[in-house]
């Protein structure tokens, strides 16, 4: 064994108390700690000759790296949609990483049926019945591919061929409509040979980014054969939602596989508030959702459901002597893109263990409290303008004079340099904007306080 292994394997323990002191120093600096640091150009090293062990890894990490990373899992960075992660799920991606899992096969541990008692707890969260089945994956991108890769599949099996054995060719042009599709949507359609130009736009409402029905039941009348339907439970810009039940009574009249992204939208289904506003998610075909989002556990991890597990194990198959027979309960090796995967599972189950329902039900509505609050601090103020009503967790807005993108994408350095908060741009109905996502379980009502006067300091100057 090379020396320096030898010597971290004999003073582990002192090791990993050494990267809990850091990381607890760390965790307890984000309330002061910048949102968000300028990158800057950073002269690479060159692969070391000799190693250093563990220690000097650490000693390296926290002087050269550390100081410029974000803080992304405190309370005021708001932008994309980022979660933290809760006390649990941090123990429980530790433990992930220290017993080395691979979920991929059942042959030699009880970590697939881990997985499967969080999936079917997450399914229970979200209201999706037994006849849904699920798996982990990276994030709602590989979830999405994973959701129109059994679309795809789908649509061949109306034609009656199998696109995972004969190829997509087989299949010819393929149709997918959305209102306001997510940009994963195009990289999946590219990614799955389905291409970009299958995208078809359908009206929206007025004033609204959720789809107009009416316009898609035309769109869909005027199709020669099946077609591919997306929906939102939760836009990024607005947190719009489309109405999920006239979609899916839809069916009745027109052919179409029913495809619908909840990143992190799904988690209205916790509140009494909102729960209407994911009505008929249960309708669905395949189900995208978000846990490094709302569910508040450690990058990455999302997880997908369909209630069609049969097309699922018909396109990511995988048979292999060494992998034993396909039996009645399918592998996840055989279920989504990967194979060999890291137990993203765990982080989930002790988070949903630790606090359950109420738990994260607090936290989702605490988010849609603290967006409301700056959304009407936004729209009082003469500095700003509030772009759309604040739905959920997201806030839509941009300063009160008309600036371009150029002004915009100032404002988002001026905003990350002051260091109170970080937001992301966008553009929201032809106008440059901001947004601000609440989904950290650590927010509180000061850290509003201090967002908005930084966003007043950095208009004002």
């Amino acid at each position: 064994m090379h020396p320096r292994l030898a010597e971290d394997l004999n003073s582990l323990p002192d090791l990993l108390d050494a990267a809990r002191k850091l990381a607890g120093e760390a965790l307890a600096g984000l309330p002061d700690r910048a949102a968000a640091v300028s990158p800057v150009a950073v002269a690479r090293a060159p692969l070391p000759l000799r190693g250093v062990g563990g220690r000097g890894a650490l000693e390296e990490f926290s002087q050269h790296w550390e100081p410029g990373f974000a803080a992304s899992a405190g309370p005021r960075y708001l932008g994309f949609v980022t979660g933290g992660a809760t006390p649990a799920s941090l123990a429980g991606d530790w433990l992930t990483a220290a017993y080395d899992q691979n979920p991929a096969s059942g042959m030699d541990s009880s970590a697939q049926e881990l997985e499967r008692e969080t999936v079917g707890w997450l399914a229970e969260l979200f209201g999706l019945g037994a006849e849904f089945s699920g798996a982990f994956v990276t994030g709602a991108t590989m979830s999405t591919v994973t959701g129109l890769a059994l679309a795809r599949e789908w649509l061949g099996e109306r034609a009656g061929v199998s696109i995972s054995e004969a190829g997509l060719a087989a299949l010819g042009p393929v149709t997918v409509l959305s209102g306001s599709p997510h940009s994963s949507i195009l990289k999946a359609l590219s990614f799955l040979g389905m291409g970009r130009t299958a995208l078809r736009k359908i009206p929206v409402l007025p004033d609204r980014e959720a789809v107009d029905v009416a316009k898609l039941a035309e769109a869909l009348e005027s199709l020669d054969g099946p077609a591919i339907v997306v929906a939102n439970a939760g836009t990024v810009n607005t947190v719009d939602f489309d109405d999920l039940r006239a979609i899916a009574e839809l069916k009745q009249h027109h052919d179409f596989w029913l495809h619908v992204d909840g990143a992190f939208g799904a988690f209205a289904a916790l509140t009494p508030e909102h729960a209407e506003l994911v009505a008929g998610l249960d309708q669905a075909d395949s189900v995208v959702v978000d846990l490094h989002k709302w569910l508040n556990v450690p990058y990455d991890s999302a997880v997908q459901f369909t209630r069609r597990r049969d097309l699922q194990l018909r396109v990511f198959s995988n048979n292999a002597a060494y992998l034993g027979e396909i039996g009645e309960t399918p592998d996840f090796l055989h279920l989504t893109p990967e194979n060999s995967r890291r137990l993203r599972a765990l982080p989930a189950w002790f988070s949903l263990v630790a606090y359950s329902r109420d738990g994260h039900r607090e936290i989702v509505e605490r988010c849609v409290s603290l967006a409301r609050d700056l959304g009407a601090r936004i729209d009082a103020s003469p500095h700003w303008r509030l772009l759309a009503p604040v739905r959920l967790n997201v806030v839509c807005f941009s300063p009160a004079a008309e600036v371009g993108q150029d002004g915009i994408d100032a404002l988002v350095r001026a905003i990350t340099e002051d260091g109170t908060t970080f937001l992301t741009p966008t553009v929201y109905d032809g106008r440059p904007a901001l947004r601000a996502a609440f989904s950290n379980w650590r927010t509180t009502p000061a850290d509003v306080e201090r967002v908005f006067a930084a966003l007043e300091r950095v208009r004002a100057g």
